[in-house]
Parts: structure tokens; C-alpha cells; sequence
């Protein structure tokens, strides 16, 4: 089985998880999988350098409205590397896929 798609995923580097909702390859529409992972594992897959914090856009929210909260210590990472990543983690750790759930 192969992840395709994120339909939303967050990161939060002060309580070290990744929560993440996606679909997998076979999965129909109204299908969702929702797991929480720890962020050592990304560091552990060599992904935890991929991540950069919001306060880099921090200018750019002077001009646009970004949605960012001056206060926020939130990650995001690139979803295509973010799908690599559970891709990789899945193939190792197969007892940890989440089942489906649907919506």
C-alpha cells in the first residue's frame, strides 16, 4: 500500500508528534486514515530537517495575511516530502498503519 495523498497534517515540535489525516492507493473518496507520530521518527528517517517554522514567514505576513500567529512555534513540511516520509515509515513499522475511517 502506497499513501497518495495528505489531506491535512500538522506538526508541533514542542509536544513532538506529527498528526496527519491521508489517503492510501485503493482507498475510495470518502476514506480518510488519521495517525499521530511521534517526531523522532521523522529525525530517525532522516525527514526532521525538512521542516522549517512559521516566524520564517514572519515579513511576508506584514504584506498578506498568511494566517499565521505571531506567537506560533508550529512546523509544516513539504507534503511530497511528508508522503515519502509515511511511505518509508509504513514499509517499516506495518503494525502502525491506521485503519481506514469513514467520512
Amino acid at each position: 500500500m502506497e499513501v497518495i495523498e495528505i489531506i491535512s497534517n500538522f506538526v508541533n515540535k514542542d509536544n513532538n508528534v506529527v498528526e496527519v489525516e491521508f489517503r492510501m492507493r485503493g482507498d475510495s473518496e470518502d476514506v480518510v486514515r488519521i495517525d499521530t507520530i511521534e517526531f523522532e521518527y521523522l529525525q530517525d528517517f532522516g525527514y526532521g530537517d525538512n521542516f522549517l517554522t512559521t516566524d520564517l514567514f514572519e515579513d511576508l505576513d506584514d504584506d498578506w495575511d498568511l494566517g499565521f500567529d505571531e506567537n506560533d512555534d508550529d512546523f509544516f513540511i513539504d507534503e511530497d516530502d511528508l508522503i515519502l516520509f509515511l511511505n518509508e515509515y509504513y514499509l517499516v513499522y506495518e503494525d502502525k498503519l491506521p485503519g481506514a475511517e469513514y467520512r
